[in-house]
Formats: C-alpha cells, structure tokens, sequence
C-alpha cells in the first residue's frame, strides 16, 4: 500500500472540547465553523446542553449561547469516553452555584482524577471522588480563592483545569508547569477576554467577565493528521499533504520527530487564528533513524506515541521513548497495548523500567487477528499498520475510531493506491 493526495484532518479535538465548554462562562453567541463530530467532542456539547447552555447545531455549524456561569444547578453529567470534558468541567463547575456529578463509561470510571480535585479544593471548592481518587466526581459549587501552584506533572488537563476555576477566584492564580504542555485554553481564554498573563513561566489569571466571539473556526486536528502523515514516511511512494492543519507548536512536535528520523516533511504557514494553521506535505525518504523522545518532550506528543512507535519499527536502529508512565492510563494501558499487538506482527518492543525500547528496522507480517482495546489511537496505528504488512488483518472493535476521527476509513480509503 502507499499514499498519495491531499486531506482535510476533522476539526481539532482540543479546540473543539474548550471552546464549546469554555461557552459555559460566556456571554453572547458564537458560530463555530469546522467542530469536530468526534464522539469525545459530542460528548462535550451534550454536556453543555445538559447543564443548561446553549450549543446547537445549524447544518456544519455549532451555535453556541450562553449568559455566563447561569447554568442549572442539580445535574448529573455523563461525560462518556472523554476525560478532557470531565477534567475540564472540575474546573469549570468548582465556582458555579448548583450540584453537580460526573461520571461515564466503563474506562472513564477507572481513569485518576484526584490530581484535578486536589488542587480545587486548595482553591476552596467542594469537590470528591471515588475512595480510588476516579470517578464519580461530586462538585458542589463554591466561593472560590486564587492560589499559587505548581503542577507535579506536566499535564494540559489539570493546568487548564486551574486556570479556568482562576477566571472565577477571588485574587491572582499563578500555574508553574514543570515542562511546557499544550496551550489551547491559554489562548482561547485571552480571546475570550479573561485576564490572563504569562511571565518568566508561569501563567496568571484573575477573576473576569467572558464574552463570545461572533465568530470561531477550528482548524484541522493535528494528532488525527499524525496517522497519514508518519504513514507517508514510512511506505514506499507515498506523498500526502494535510490541509489547514493546526500548527500550534505544542500540538506539532511529532513533526520535529519525523524530519529527526529522516522523513521529507514541509510546512506552510496560512493564518494565525484562532492559532496559527496551514499545511504539511509528507513524503516517503527511504532509510529512517531511530527517534528518542526525551521525558520532557511526552506531554507534547502524548497522543502520537502510537504511531510514531509503529514508525519506530521501521527505523534503522533503537528508538527510545522515555518515562511513558503517562500512556498506561489513557483510553487504555497504550504501552502494553503497542508492546502486544505489534508484538503480534513481529516488532520487537521492549520495556525497559520506565522507558519503552522499539528495535529495527522489522518487516511486519500478518497475525490471525489484532485487538485495538477499544482505544482509537492504538486502532488507527494497527490500521496503518496492515498498509504496512500489504494485507487487511481483523481488528476486534475499530468502531471506536469514531471518538476522535469518525471519517478515518473513508480518508484511508481516498488515499490509498
């Protein structure tokens, strides 16, 4: 199999979650052009609805409404599959007046959220979990205080989580993160009009009146482009450009990867809001190096560990991806997910304490069926994957590539030759 044309990535999932949430604090109305349809993001939009706000759909767009923090205030809120929309609800609803459960499905209910409900409780909120510190999450909304924190661990979830219950705290919020990670609620906050800095690193927000663009268009999701682009590199001929693409720089490191790995990879910048965007072209260089991803570096490339694991494979030498605690409580445990199924096709992918060890270059080969967990990204990988091995291998649940790239299949299909 090889790759060949151009493709429209789904609207970024990040962007998507926030601005359809963030709408909860806001005054006004808002056209969103290009929100994801992704079951996680859906997730978020019934959950705005369910606690009182306004986002409906008119044909492609999403209309968002709201009169600011006016929300109901005895609701239980199913959160799905999406710990982005729980976590960033704990911040949300800590300083809202009402009470207020989360929960979800079966793999949400066993994913950690203390380390969100700590730190908003120094803050003043009234907020518990399961004895597990998971899921359910019981908020009873509170006065709320600004407090001055260090994140333990880099993490988007919780740094956002914090900045957002600052725009309702009473004083200064000041978040030190010990690494940089993604930066999407830093930026949709200053758009929304909160008062929020950054400084010598740390970021600072106050308690402030938001309102809604007229107007909001999502650029195209970077880690759902990841699968085609990196499968572009590593099979034969292939040559893909991902257009109108998010190229916030905390969202694109895996292109840093690539290009250290030898793979012919072109950016062109086209606009600037409501962060920078435009397209990446990617082709197919022959011999790949191996690719070590530092422990700093994880926070960035979190979502597209998978496949550059499986581009690892392909690589002439050991690639070594540090410290990847992180990925063994996301959708699924993805370190033992890759080191099995790819196992299964022949990989040689070894865990070394805290660091994952991928030897090759491997020629993959066909097993009798392959298991995806249930997690999106681990079955996308496992589909690139067959293109790899030059034949279909059964993939038990693939369904649940709609959480994030509900028109994968029909994308892999368009560019395949």
């Amino acid at each position: 199999m090889r790759l060949s044309g151009t493709f429209k990535p789904p609207g970024d999932k990040s962007i998507s979650h926030r601005v359809a949430l963030l709408s909860l604090l806001a005054k006004g109305e808002c056209v969103v052009s290009n929100y994801s349809t992704a079951q996680d993001c859906m997730t978020s939009v019934h959950a705005v609805n369910a606690l009182g706000g306004g986002a409906v759909f008119s044909g492609e767009d999403l209309n968002l409404s709201n009169n600011g923090r006016i929300l109901k205030d005895s609701v239980h809120v199913d959160c799905g599959n999406s710990g982005t929309t729980m976590r960033l609800l704990m911040g949300i609803l800590a300083g809202v007046s009402g009470r207020f459960i989360l929960w979800g499905d079966d793999s949400l209910m066993k994913r950690p959220m203390e380390r969100v409900a700590k730190p908003l409780r120094a803050m003043g909120a009234k907020i518990s979990c399961d004895p597990r510190g998971t899921p359910p999450v019981t908020i009873e909304g509170s006065e709320l205080r600004g407090i001055d924190y260090r994140l333990p661990v880099a993490s988007a979830q919780l740094k956002s989580a914090l900045l957002i219950a600052g725009v309702e705290a009473e004083g200064l919020t000041r978040i030190t993160e010990p690494v940089k990670s993604r930066d999407h609620t830093e930026y949709m906050l200053g758009m929304f009009g909160a008062n929020i800095c950054f400084e010598s690193g740390v970021w600072s927000v106050r308690k402030s009146a938001m309102e809604l663009p007229s107007v909001f268009s999502v650029p195209g999701d970077p880690s759902s482009a990841a699968f085609f682009l990196c499968g572009a590199a590593m099979l034969e001929g292939s040559e893909v450009t991902a257009e109108e693409i998010l190229l916030n720089p905390t969202r694109v490191r895996f292109l840093d990867k690539l290009k250290e790995m030898g793979a012919q990879i072109e950016v062109q910048i086209a606009g600037d809001s409501p962060e920078p965007w435009g397209s990446v072209r990617s082709v197919y260089a022959g011999k790949l190096s191996p690719c070590k991803v530092a422990s700093e570096e994880l926070p960035l490339l979190v979502d597209e560990v998978p496949i550059l694991a499986l581009l690892a494979t392909q690589a002439n030498g050991v690639s070594v991806f540090e410290e990847i605690g992180e990925l063994r409580i996301k959708e699924s445990d993805r370190v033992a997910a890759l080191v099995s199924e790819l196992g299964k096709l022949g990989a040689r992918l070894e865990i070394d304490g805290p660091n994952l060890l991928i030897y090759g270059p491997t020629k993959l080969r066909a097993t009798d069926e392959l298991e995806s967990f249930g997690d999106h990204r681990i079955a996308m990988t496992l589909a690139i994957a067959c293109g790899l091995i030059g034949e279909d291998v059964p993939i038990r649940d693939m369904s649940c590539v709609s959480i994030s790239y509900p028109d994968f299949f029909e994308t892999l299909k368009e560019l395949t030759l």
